[in-house]
């Protein structure tokens, strides 16, 4: 294929991926008001991974917006790539004590829905067998 690889329309998973992927996306934005003006130390994700987390939130919005008129593949991988980036940012709260329990119970959520959405972005229809062959 040329340039693009377009197949088609996106479908009803794609589109509910698509939303998912946004809504999390504008979530992680979000991480641009809670980096420390000081950088203490103090508790909390470090303020390099609060700034690459909102980056990745609006690199996942853009490719959103342009993914879902043009059901590009490639918009779909940018989408599925950066929710799984940030969901890697996320893991180590899950290995360091001292983190408090409902944090960790929503990174784990967090990474669970990552996976969900990655299947339902990047899912394409079966392709149809051709009947018209004997």
């Amino acid at each position: 294929m040329s340039g693009t690889e377009a197949v088609g329309a996106l479908t009803r998973k794609n589109r509910v991926g698509l939303v998912l992927a946004g809504l999390l996306g504008l979530l992680d934005t979000t991480n641009f008001l809670s980096i420390p003006a000081d950088d203490s130390g103090g508790d909390g994700p470090p303020s390099g991974v609060l700034f690459a987390d909102g980056i990745l939130g609006l690199i996942t919005v853009v490719a959103v917006v342009y993914t879902w008129p043009t059901a590009d593949r490639t918009g779909s991988r940018v989408v599925a790539g950066s929710r799984i980036i940030s969901a890697i940012t996320s893991l180590p709260a899950l290995f360091v004590s001292g983190v408090p329990a409902w944090v960790v119970a929503a990174v784990a959520l967090s990474v669970i829905v990552t996976v969900f959405v990655t299947a339902l972005v990047l899912s394409r229809p079966a392709p149809t067998p051709d009947l018209s062959t004997p």
